[in-house]
């Protein structure tokens, strides 16, 4: 579950990336207020241990999408902010891309992206600091032929975290999507914990 854990009266790069460090993640609502957040239990998966359903293993041997990372992050920040928008049309607000947009240029935020005949069908986005990498959303294009973008960024993502030494892929909140590549929910202070150690692992995001 969500617990608030305060407003964000200031909301920049350093501040996000002191949230991240101490377990929080920013969330925005309707009345345009960003929000710090804690999961609890916390949702964590498997680097390199991830499991692939059937359906979607077979998929990936088809290799129907072009992989390529960082290419186009404000852009699929802006799409995950639309496939939201029935969900919660307010999740991430104009001020948040601004500043995740900063942290990538910073080199702490990253996209992996899906495209297909040269248009972006998928990705997920989120920050990576040390040997932790802090998953925040991610977007498919069915319509434009997309099926299973999304998930098959997030294998892609492991594969990559897996080769750059990370130690802690954070899913924060388990639903059925995630669910699926296994993972496990653990208490917030043994998050915290690894958390701790995950951070002053010298990984390299490849």
């Amino acid at each position: 579950m969500y617990y608030h854990a305060g407003i964000a009266h200031r909301f920049d790069a350093e501040s996000v990336l002191t949230a991240y460090l101490n377990g929080f993640f920013p969330m925005g609502d309707e009345d345009d207020v960003i929000h710090w957040i804690v999961s609890e239990p916390r949702f964590v998966l498997p680097i390199g241990a991830i499991h692939v359903p059937r359906s979607l293993e077979r998929l990936a041997r088809k290799q129907p999408f072009e992989f390529r990372v960082d290419t186009e992050f404000r852009r699929v920040m802006e799409l995950c902010a639309e496939a939201r928008a029935e969900e919660n049309p307010s999740w991430v607000l104009p001020r948040m891309i601004d500043v995740y947009t900063e942290l990538h240029h910073e080199g702490f935020a990253h996209s992996v992206e899906a495209w297909r005949g040269g248009v972006l069908v998928g990705g997920l986005y989120g920050v990576a600091i040390g040997g932790a990498f802090f998953g925040e959303s991610m977007f498919t294009r069915r319509e434009l032929g997309g099926s299973n973008a999304s998930k098959l960024c997030l294998l892609e993502l492991e594969r990559r975290l897996a080769a750059g030494g990370y130690i802690l892929l954070d899913s924060q909140e388990s639903n059925e999507h995630m669910a699926q590549f296994g993972g496990c929910c653990i208490e917030f202070e043994e998050y915290r914990e690894r958390l701790a150690a995950a951070v002053r692992v010298d990984a390299r995001w490849r």
